[in-house]
């Protein structure tokens, strides 16, 4: 799917579960004035509803809201010449890119029926892929200061990103997420500084382990981890 339909669809049912929480906070406003005039009240919980989204993208250049365009080692001519476009997005981090061999997830979540805390949101995240990764034999981690999920962080001069972050929250809706490279042409890497970290590599799962890998194992291996994680039951829609 290309890029912009998949972020007015994220945006749609983000839309829709902030529509859902307002007019549940303004139902919870007008019983806690029954309440107070002596009627029993009736705490109003939302009827949001939580979304996972999988999809790969045509090749793509995105750059979150704290991103600098210098960190686009293209111009325009090449930029047209190699039929890919840049999007400066609404989500948090800087710039990365996008295509097939990609799996790109958008959770759609109300945090405030998890826990309403970002920082734990996006460890999470990092956990999912983390476990996903031990599945295979790799060891993932964290980089200090530094969102997404790596490999040898701690070794100067191999430290390589697999996974990016950027998410959005609104009334704590979350849209955007993960990008993980699965099978992807590594090369478009080269045009840009990812998420505008220096003297930094990028990897993907084919390149680790010498092989390509089946993109279906990896989200069934997602969905199962995420399940386990955020302790919630998935249903294919």
């Amino acid at each position: 799917m290309d890029y912009q339909a998949a972020w007015d669809y994220q945006e749609t049912l983000l839309r829709e579960n902030v529509q859902i929480k307002a007019a549940a906070r303004q139902r919870a406003e007008e019983a806690a004035v029954i309440a107070t005039e002596g009627q029993p009240g009736n705490r109003t919980v939302p009827d949001t509803t939580h979304h996972l989204l999988f999809v790969e993208h045509s090749p793509v250049y995105t750059l979150g809201k704290s991103g600098h365009l210098e960190n686009m080692l293209i111009g325009d001519e090449r930029m047209r010449e190699k039929g890919v476009q840049v999007f400066r997005t609404n989500r948090g981090g800087d710039i990365t890119y996008h295509g097939p061999g990609q799996l790109v997830g958008y959770p759609i979540l109300d945090l405030e029926k998890f826990y309403t805390d970002i920082g734990r949101y996006l460890r999470e995240l990092e956990e999912v892929t983390i476990l996903v990764l031990d599945e295979y034999g790799i060891t993932g981690g964290r980089s200090a200061g530094e969102t997404g999920v790596w490999i040898e962080p701690g070794i100067k001069g191999r430290e390589r990103k697999i996974c990016a972050l950027g998410v959005r929250c609104s009334r704590w809706i979350t849209m955007h997420g993960f990008a993980l490279n699965v099978n992807t042409d590594l090369a478009w890497f080269g045009d840009i500084i990812p998420c505008g970290i220096q003297n930094k590599q990028v990897t993907s799962l084919e390149k680790e382990l010498g092989r390509a890998v089946d993109m279906e194992e990896v989200k069934a291996k997602w969905l199962r981890r995420f399940s386990e994680v955020f302790g919630v039951q998935l249903i294919a829609e």
